[in-house]
């Protein structure tokens, strides 16, 4: 064998060689960009399922919210009307007991009318005053 036909065996040697540390390295590459790819549909997956579990609890808690406040509003409602019943009834019963007294001081006013007991000196003093301060309050009223 020449030395030329020993330099081509030699090439060739090496050249097989790196074809088989290329190919071994094509290899790995490929399967790290697989483990990549891989886990990246991983991540987007593992997002896309927190999405729609925080969707699912948001979503009951919002029925249930919506629940509650329903039965809440209804009975507030419930309690609103029993309230307005007992507050009219107060109502019609001060007015009732208002009437009542208005009707005896009435009563009373007129027995004493009848009787001759009319107001007292001090009552038709104070009545005289207020007429007094009312024709005041007309005269500034006029100056103004």
């Amino acid at each position: 064998m020449s030395k030329t036909d020993k330099s081509k065996e030699v090439a060739a040697t090496k050249t097989d060689e790196v074809k088989e540390v290329v190919s071994s390295n094509l290899d790995k590459i490929k399967e790290t960009a697989n483990s990549a790819e891989e886990m990246a549909r991983k991540i987007w997956l593992a997002g896309l399922g927190a999405y729609g579990k925080g969707y699912e609890e948001v979503k009951g808690r919002i029925e249930t919210l919506s629940t509650d406040t329903n039965k809440l509003f209804d009975e507030l409602v419930v309690k609103g009307e029993k309230l307005e019943t007992e507050g009219k009834d107060k109502v019609k019963q001060v007015k009732d007991d208002v009437l009542e007294k208005t009707e005896v001081e009435a009563r009373i006013e007129a027995v004493r009318s009848k009787l001759g007991f009319g107001k007292s000196d001090e009552e038709a003093k104070i009545e005289e005053l207020s007429a007094k301060i009312d024709q005041l309050t007309a005269a500034i009223a006029k100056l103004s």
